[in-house]
Formats: C-alpha cells, structure tokens, sequence
C-alpha cells in the first residue's frame, strides 16, 4: 500500500559497489521525475499506478473504485506543455557557422536515428525540460570505418561520474551511462539487454547483463579522442549533473486537475440517474417494480416521486477546474516571458524577446553551448573546422509592422543603416523566409542580379558583344 511518509523520506545514499550501482546524485533526483514520467504515459500509465495517484476512499468498496478509476481521465496539460516550448525553441532552425561540409553532411543524421539537427534538437530540448538537465554523447565505431554520431542521455541513464581539475577545467574522468539494446533472438523475435557503458579518457567498457543478473565485461576498446566528449546542458541546475524539473509544479498541478475531475466525474455519474422515492409506502413490501406497464397501488397518504440532488456544490468544483487551468497556463507563459507577469496578457502587450529570466532563455543559451561542444568533439574525429551554432531565441511570432517595416528603408535611404542591417532585421522580423542568406543576398545584388557574367564581365560590368 502506498504510504506518503515511506516514499518521500526514502534512503538515498549509495554503496557503489557494482558498476550498475547509481550514485546519490542520482538517487536525490530520482524521486522528482517519477510523477512527470508517469504523466507522460497518460491516462493509461496512471490508472496503472492507480492508488498511488488516485487514493481510494475509507469505505469505498473495491468494485466502486476500479469502476471509478476506469471512469477518470488524466488530462494532458503537461505534455502539452512541454511539446510547445519545445517547437517555440525549434521553430527557427539552428545556424552554423563556419563549421566544415564534412561535418553539415553528418548533421543531416546526427544520432543515425535518421533524425537531422532541428528534430534532434526538438526531442533533446523536451528531456532537458523534463528532468532539469541532459548530457551528449559524441561517439564513433570503434573500428574507425564509421563517423561519429551524437547519443542523448537523459539523467536516469547517468549512473555516476568523477572529476577533476585540469588546466582550470573541470572533466570528467570517469563516466558510467546506462543503456537497453536489442539483439535478435529466434527467427523473428528480439531481446532488450540492459547495458552499462563506462568511460574513461580515451577508453570504453561496455559491461552486460547476464543470466544471474550480473554484469559482465563484454567489449573494450579506445576512442580516437583524449577526453571524454561528453557536453551537458541544464534546464534548472542545482551541481553538477544535479538538477530539478523546472515544470515541476505545473505536474503537480496536472496531478490535482486528473484528482478533482475524477471525483467531479464520478459524482456526476452517481447523480445522473434520480433515485425513486416512496412516502407512506408499506414497510413490509420487499420489492416494489415501476415502468410503464406497470401501476403501483399506495396507502390514501402514500405517494412516489423521484428526487435528485440540486448540484451546487459541484459548481465549486468546475471552478476549482478552471483556476487550476488558469495556474498551468500562467506557468507555462513564465517558462516564456520569465518573471514579469502582471495583469496584462501575451495579447495585451508586446513581447519582450530579450526576456533574460526566463526558463526559455536560459534552455535556448544552454542548447547552444551544448551544441558548439559538440560540434568541437566531433571535429576532433574528423579532423575539420567545427564552427558555431545559433539557437533561436524568437519563442513566439512577432512579424514586423508595415511601419516598422516602412521606417527601416527610410533609414536604409537615408544612409543610417546599411543593407546588411537593413536585410537581417528583415529576416529577424520574419518578413523574409527561414532559408533567406544574407550574404548571398548581398552578393547577388552588388552584381546586379547577373549570375552568368564571363570573367571578363565582372570586370568591365559591361556585356559582351553577340
């Protein structure tokens, strides 16, 4: 039986004495992603935990709760949540610069999952919303032959880790990422095997599970890398790889509007038939039938009506409904517009973009920093220029005016600003298409619009004799 004292003051230490072992970072965060997992499994995974979620009533029989329980809906307010701003962070894609061809061609299958650098970081951007923090791997076959690839650890992958001081840097120097394989088994079937990779500067070990639940040494190897090319991004950090779910509260809420519409549906669903009362009726008469083929003889002062309750109460519950949408809707506009909410709405003021406080922009700049290392450890297998990246930071779409538009080609006439900021301004503001380049822009004007000009054309800008 679930008992509320028993799991939040669990034993959180750790032994440390098998590689699969967490270690206490792990089992302090452990408890804040259990609600936000099941809730991400919906309506089926929380009936699932049933009476730790939904507490059954002293007295209420068991046939009424399971009947009450598979009456209840949970809905789904915090996955909502986190797909939005995940697609606000996404909905420009991420720009690089200056990194190599070599290195544009693999983003394009960055996990050979088949997913590009836009998707991967929609579905990375979710889990570093939902548990605080993530961490990347950037990985190649150990035979050489293959390019490397990006590989997402959420923290309940992160087993545990070590570190030390180098040249003012922290790195790690020891690191241990749980894993699930498949493996074919039989003709047709396959077999999911639990896995510990541990890392090491330039070294891996992959340890599997066995039949007697150990796990064995079942491949080493060496990387093409000095250090361990592991990037972290954090969400809400407490330490290092410690964090806490920023939308914490908002499952919280999620958790009471799934308790309250269960109790408000089930109590509907009780009231909705009237129960037929008798007055005056004999006491002794066992069962007594009605219908409309049927006619019931009642004492001089006896007399039948049905009767049903007047529902006022449960217009404080669809109240109580609606302030708890209210909450989870002003949660998620703060995840966005940071700290400053007022009265006004998104729809009553202009958005300030720069918002710095933000859950959003602190995920955007993390995102970014991630990703630039990740890029510096994938030059490092292939020997080319990593480059940068840009996240986008524009969560919500805001067109220019037509006069603002108006007033930036009267500075742009004027002199006070040049082409190139006229042109990106443009671009920021969303009058011209995710694929406008600038620079090519640029160039194809100062030519004039001319792209099959001879040599000799470009540098006489006259046009050559029929």
């Amino acid at each position: 039986m679930y008992s509320g004292y028993n799991y939040y003051n669990r034993e959180t230490s750790s032994q440390g004495k098998e590689i699969n072992d967490p270690n206490n970072t792990w089992f302090q965060q452990e408890p804040h992603w259990m609600l936000i997992e099941d809730l991400l499994g919906g309506t089926y995974q929380m009936r699932k935990r049933h009476r730790k979620y939904l507490p059954q009533e002293p007295r209420e029989l068991d046939e009424s709760y399971d009947n009450r329980l598979a009456r209840s809906v949970c809905p789904p307010f915090y996955l909502r949540l986190e797909r939005m701003l995940a697609g606000m962070l996404t909905r420009k894609p991420v720009r690089l610069n200056e990194t190599s061809d070599e290195i544009r061609e693999s983003l394009f299958n960055v996990d050979l999952q088949g997913n590009d650098l836009n998707v991967w970081t929609y579905e990375t951007t979710r889990k570093m919303v939902r548990y605080g923090h993530v961490g990347v791997l950037v990985d190649a076959p150990a035979s050489g032959n293959g390019r490397p690839y990006w590989v997402t650890y959420t923290p309940r992958d992160i087993l545990g880790f070590r570190t030390e001081m180098v040249d003012g840097q922290i790195k790690f120097t020891q690191l241990r990422l749980s894993e699930k394989v498949a493996i074919p088994e039989g003709e047709y079937g396959e077999k999911i095997i639990e896995q510990v990779r541990l890392l090491t500067p330039g070294n891996f070990q992959i340890y599997r599970k066995n039949k007697n639940n150990k796990f064995t040494l079942f491949e080493e190897g060496t990387m093409d890398v000095d250090d361990i090319p592991f990037s972290v991004a954090y969400s809400n950090r407490i330490n290092l790889l410690e964090s806490r779910p920023p939308m914490a509260d908002i499952a919280e809420l999620n958790l009471k509007a799934y308790q309250i519409q269960s109790d408000l549906d089930n109590q509907l669903h009780i009231s909705a038939v009237p129960m037929l009362a008798f007055y005056g009726f004999p006491q002794q008469s066992e069962e007594v039938t009605a219908g409309p083929g049927e006619a019931i003889a009642f004492p001089a002062d006896g007399r039948a009506e049905y009767i049903e309750p007047a529902g006022r109460s449960y217009e404080a519950q669809f109240k109580r409904l609606d302030n708890l949408s209210n909450q989870i809707n002003e949660l998620g506009l703060a995840a966005v517009l940071g700290q400053k909410l007022s009265a006004e709405t998104a729809e009553a003021k202009r958005i300030d973009r720069s918002q710095g406080d933000s859950t959003m922009m602190v995920v955007a700049q993390q995102m970014q920093d991630m990703i630039d290392n990740c890029l510096v450890f994938h030059s490092k297998y292939t020997g080319t220029d990593a480059g940068s990246s840009f996240v986008n930071r524009d969560f919500l779409s805001q067109r220019l005016d037509p006069q603002e538009i108006q007033a930036l080609l009267q500075l742009y006439t004027a002199g006070s600003i040049s082409q190139e900021t006229l042109l990106k301004q443009l671009h920021e503001g969303e009058v011209l298409g995710d694929e406008f380049e600038v620079e090519e822009e640029i160039e194809a004007t100062q030519r004039g619009g001319l792209v099959n000009m001879t040599p000799q054309q470009e540098e006489t800008d006259e046009p050559a004799d029929d």
